[in-house]
């Protein structure tokens, strides 16, 4: 087996795991009981499915223009997952659609900021 031929075993296995979590984010939106747990789907599987395809692609395409532009959108996707999920989070609490009985910890609800007290 040649250097190529593991090169292309990384790429598909990569394709095939990043797939495989990007169907598992999917399952979970789709699954899960309340908005923080299917927040939780949305970024970490699905956001490692992304960086194991672009993986994928910088091992096949192995150009300086392409991996320099794969690195900016892997960049930009860890920057902007848990920004998203986060402000998510806090429109879901502040509008009482987070479910109280499944939370293990409310530490916002000293702050007099619990669900469905905001605006």
């Amino acid at each position: 087996m040649s250097g190529a031929d593991l090169l292309d075993v990384l790429v598909a296995a990569c394709l095939v795991a990043g797939g495989l979590l990007s169907l598992l984010a999917g399952i979970g939106l789709l699954r899960f009981p309340d908005v923080l747990t299917r927040m939780h789907a949305a970024t970490k599987p699905q956001v490692l499915g992304v960086l194991l395809i672009l993986l994928a692609l910088a091992v096949s395409l192995r150009n300086g223009a392409d991996l320099a532009t794969l690195v900016l959108i892997g960049g930009f996707q860890l920057a902007t997952a848990p920004l998203a999920a986060q402000m998510i989070g806090r429109a879901a609490y502040r509008t009482g659609r987070v479910r109280a009985d499944l939370l293990v910890a409310d530490e916002l609800a000293d702050r007099g900021d619990g669900p469905g007290d905001g605006t």
